[in-house]
């Protein structure tokens, strides 16, 4: 029995076919680039990717006997693709840092404040969400905004364009802003207020659930004799947490790829006032009746940013292994320097736009080992700041690490020491994918529950235990860090987004 993930990203897409037990069988990958005609503009080929997603699913095919039993996606959140409903896109895809749109938000917030907002959502009102871009399309572009049938969430537009009935789960309808996450229901009292069209919205459902099967006309043209179910995916970031096996509270991915993003899960949702104040989301976890939050901020493009400048001559010669030479020449010790890792805007909990990172501590006997040490200890202690603040019932026992920053075995013993938890590496890297296939697996009803489905197709490879008297070595660097957050990083005037 094989089940498709498909996990698709900002720049790039992957599909992968998993056997019952989480075992890859076939894998394609497509990268795509970033639309931008004007300064500011960010947009996503609709057409274009969905020739891809074809592409994919052609080649996962071909590189096994068996059929498809089910389809699901796990998609960047926010951006939206409008569809005609003959099942054709009508317009490109806005992402969630396109500033058209950003023009709403003072009136916005005259309309509902961000207290009210977050009572009813688990989200202050911010430029990201999909809101102000369907606000954009209505006055910019009325004869898209018109035509179109629906706006639909990319998890949604790649099942709708394979025969799925338009449905969109509770986790990628949080981030419109437009979802009551009580109720499970359109907002009706925010959408009427400012004049959006309820209609072209898609419906909703829990992820996990079958919103169709593979037409008989796609299914012919890419070669397969199958029609799989299409079951109802969810946000990347709670497809992650899946594919680690995080279901249970206590438990968080720790996601350690361009961005560092902890989605930690909870069972109740905790009080707005005191989540607001600390900048953390409350969303629905893909796993029915949990809750997840997000903690994020830069990782993996620091160590790109310092391979680029202090190791340039691998941005010619493509060397893969650049990245293990340069981490075996950090000093075994904590390092003497300090580091600010606010290179770009800012995520939890102070969303600071207006900021610049730091390192200090610099003196002539200082080597490159000695900065990337620092900045691969700055990055932990960012996070690390937010989860010594958590609220009570948030707390967070152990990490379940994917991504790109989870093959290094030092950097997995740095974060596992600073953080003073457990990280545990999972077999599977492409966790996202994994995830999009578990609700595959559940929701074609192969596993009864999603425990069932995480017992049997997640894998621990490995796990990183604190070492206590390397924790304690940290303590003073990250009582120094401390001092320079507020002194420094906020000398800028900053603002709150998201």
């Amino acid at each position: 029995m094989i089940f498709l993930g498909i996990d698709l990203g900002t720049t790039g897409c992957k599909a992968v076919l998993f056997d019952e037990k989480g075992t890859s069988v076939s894998s394609s990958y497509r990268e795509y680039s970033i639309i931008s005609n004007m300064p500011g503009y960010a947009e996503l080929d609709s057409i274009c990717i969905w020739n891809y997603i074809k592409e994919m699913i052609i080649e996962c095919r071909s590189g096994t006997s068996e059929k498809i039993e089910a389809i699901s996606v796990s998609s960047l959140g926010e951006a939206l693709v409008p569809v005609s409903g003959n099942r054709e896109p009508i317009g490109n895809s806005l992402l969630n840092y396109d500033c058209r749109g950003n023009e709403f938000l003072p009136w916005l917030t005259d309309i509902i404040s961000d207290e009210d907002l977050y009572s009813v959502n688990g989200n202050p009102i911010g430029p990201s969400y999909s809101l102000t871009k369907l606000l954009w399309y209505r006055k910019e572009k009325p004869e898209i905004y018109n035509r179109a049938d629906k706006f639909l969430l990319w998890g949604s537009y790649i099942l709708f364009m394979m025969g799925a009935d338009p449905f969109v789960d509770y986790s990628l309808a949080n981030r419109t802003l437009l979802l009551d996450i009580e109720k499970k229901e359109w907002n009706l009292s925010l959408i009427s207020k400012v004049g959006l069209d309820l209609e072209k919205l898609p419906k909703l459902a829990e992820a996990g659930t079958v919103c169709g099967k593979m037409s008989a006309g796609l299914s012919s043209e890419l070669g397969m004799s199958e029609q799989p179910l299409l079951v109802l995916g969810t946000h990347d970031q709670c497809a992650n947490a899946l594919g680690c096996g995080v279901i249970t509270q206590g438990t968080a991915m720790y996601g350690m790829g361009t961005y560092h993003c902890i989605v930690s899960v909870f069972n109740d949702r905790k009080d707005s006032t005191e989540m607001l104040l600390k900048g953390l989301n409350t969303e629905h976890h893909a796993v029915p009746d949990k809750w997840v939050s997000f903690i994020y901020n830069q990782g993996g493009i620091l160590l790109k940013w310092f391979r680029d400048t202090f190791a340039s001559e691998a941005k010619t010669s493509g060397s893969t292994s650049i990245y293990t030479n340069l981490l075996s020449e950090m000093p075994d010790t904590p390092s003497s320097l300090s580091v600010l890792p606010h290179f770009i805007a800012t995520g939890t909990p102070d969303f600071l736009d207006k900021t610049t990172g730091m390192i200090s501590g610099l003196t002539i006997d200082t080597k490159r080992g000695d900065i990337l040490k620092a900045i691969l200890e700055g990055i932990a202690f960012y996070l690390k700041v937010n989860l010594d603040n958590l609220p009570r019932g948030m707390e967070i026992k152990e990490f379940h690490v994917a991504g790109g920053g989870s093959k290094s075995d030092i950097w997995m013993q740095i974060t596992a020491d600073i953080l003073e938890r457990p990280c545990i590496r999972t077999e599977v890297a492409e966790a996202g994918s994994l995830g999009a296939a578990i609700l595959a697996a559940y929701g074609s009803g192969y596993y009864q529950t999603f425990q069932d489905a995480v017992d049997n197709m997640v894998t621990t490879s490995r796990v990183f235990v604190p070492d206590k008297e390397r924790s304690l070595l940290y303590y003073p660097n990250f009582a120094r860090y401390k001092e320079i957050y507020p002194m420094f990083g906020r000398f800028l005037s900053g603002y709150k987004s998201s």
